[in-house]
């Protein structure tokens, strides 16, 4: 077929192209200096290029999932405690209002606890109710006792909401429940994540000045008033109802409020034991950054911890796609508790729940999986303390009513959990664990890591 007229010029395109991109010397448009730079850059985005794609492939991103008050936060501090000591350190006295806050909640709890029951053992016809009554008897005037109390913690205990409110910075929860709820990266420990995975500067220097006063006042109310709470929580009628399970109070309230002495000085500045102890209900995703060497090779690991609460989970699917694992904390000490934003539904059984979700996601499917069943500390006391899993684990039946046992039987759950609802076939390491306990965690924190870190190695090629 014969050219059509007018196009016979697209032949000698490539010619006059050629020309302008100056690669031949005898070229009239040939510059060799130019040549020259841009041969340069153009190795240097190789380079660049390269040295990313190395920073992606020894980048381990891991993420910590759970429900609300399942040890998340605390695993996180662990981690940090162990790779990033210096940070944890640094981060210490914004934690002094916060451990302030979990001692006034404590004793407002422990009031409002003995306010109700004194006002009603009366009329409670139980065999429990009746045998608190009896045991109360030979205490006398208790009533009169911790009204008294009552009127001197008034000035610590009338502090609670506006601590609650300088440090939730405005951030409020639907449902109308009380306390602090901050956003990630609160403090300099974590660095907040929009939606969009972009960074915010972390936070730098002391707390607002508005914190800075209103943890002051909390300061000085505590030094003055701390006789007072010692008193209230040594009182004979504080023990009586504690351990027959009619005042109930957070799983770290016993901790400080046994180290009010020490907490209540001047000069405090929170332990370690502290910032593993303190309780912070924490909103949105913060991401963690640690260097982890293994054989001679530092791999960048990024720890996200999560929300936990059934309002905040949606949030978890934007990280889900490219997670190289998975730690999932469940509480087995929550056998007798129910979830907060729903009364009806068994702790225990709400992680099971999350649990077979984390299993059966597909885009979850080639991440490593590890489960720590946690808080075995807690669950030991409550069974030494006579309480029995039958009456809230129906399943349970007449099985021993011993840590061993009863542990045991909550692993095998897990375990068949996943078993059947596993699709990526993955191996699942399960570990019992206790966030307070930091030989013991960090012991589990070498192996969990460097487990994971080889699964990544061989899923990447690294060598």
């Amino acid at each position: 077929m014969a050219k059509r007229a007018g196009h016979t010029h697209s032949s000698s395109e490539p010619t006059f192209l050629q020309s302008i991109g100056g690669t031949s010397k005898s070229s009239p448009y040939y510059d060799e200096e130019a040549t020259r730079v841009s041969q340069k850059i153009d190795d240097e985005l190789k380079r660049e290029w390269a040295r990313r794609k190395d920073a992606m492939r020894r980048q381990v991103k891991v993420m910590l999932l759970g429900q609300a008050e399942s040890g998340k936060s605390t695993l996180q501090k662990q981690f940090q405690l162990y790779y990033a000591h210096q940070t944890l350190d640094h981060g210490r006295p914004l934690w002094r209002p916060v451990v302030y806050f979990n001692i006034i909640k404590a004793v407002r709890m422990i009031l409002d606890e003995l306010d109700y029951e004194l006002s009603t053992l009366d009329s409670d016809q139980s065999i429990e109710g009746q045998a608190v009554a009896h045991a109360l008897v030979p205490l006398g005037d208790v009533s009169g006792e911790i009204s008294r109390l009552r009127s001197k913690l008034v000035p610590l205990t009338s502090m609670e909401d506006s601590l609650a409110s300088e440090l939730s910075n405005g951030v409020s929860v639907t449902g109308g429940r009380s306390g602090v709820y901050v956003r990630a990266g609160w403090q300099a420990l974590g660095t907040p994540l929009s939606p969009n995975r972009s960074k915010a500067a972390p936070a730098t220097g002391g707390p607002p000045p508005a914190v800075a006063h209103v943890t002051n006042l909390a300061s000085r109310t505590l030094m003055s008033v701390q006789s007072e709470i010692d008193d209230l929580w040594k009182h004979p009628a504080v023990r009586i109802l504690l351990d027959n399970r009619r005042i109930r109070l957070d799983e770290s309230a016993p901790f400080f409020l046994d180290n009010i002495v020490r907490i209540a000085q001047p000069d405090y500045l929170p332990t370690t034991a502290d910032l593993l102890n303190v309780r912070l209900q924490t909103l949105g995703v913060s991401e963690h950054s640690f260097d982890i060497e293994l054989c001679g090779t530092r791999y960048n690991w990024l720890m996200y911890d999560v929300g936990g609460a059934r309002g905040q989970r949606h949030a978890w699917v934007p990280y889900f796609d490219d997670a190289t694992a998975i730690i999932f904390l469940a509480p087995i000490s929550a056998f007798d508790q129910y979830l907060e934003e729903d009364g009806r539904t068994n702790r225990l059984d709400d992680s099971l729940q999350l649990f077979t979700a984390i299993c059966s996601n597909k885009l979850l499917r080639n991440s490593h999986l590890v489960l720590l069943l946690n808080k075995t500390d807690l669950l030991k006391k409550k069974l030494e303390s006579g309480i029995k899993v039958r009456k809230y684990i129906t399943s349970y039946g007449d099985r021993p009513n011993t840590f061993s046992d009863v542990s045991e039987y909550f692993r095998a759950h897990f375990i068949q959990v996943h078993r059947r609802n596993d699709i990526g076939r993955r191996v699942l390491y399960a570990h019992f664990s206790s966030m307070l306990d930091i030989r013991a965690t960090q012991a589990i924190i070498v192996n969990v890591g460097e487990a994971i870190i080889r699964s990544h190695i061989a899923r990447t090629g690294l060598a």
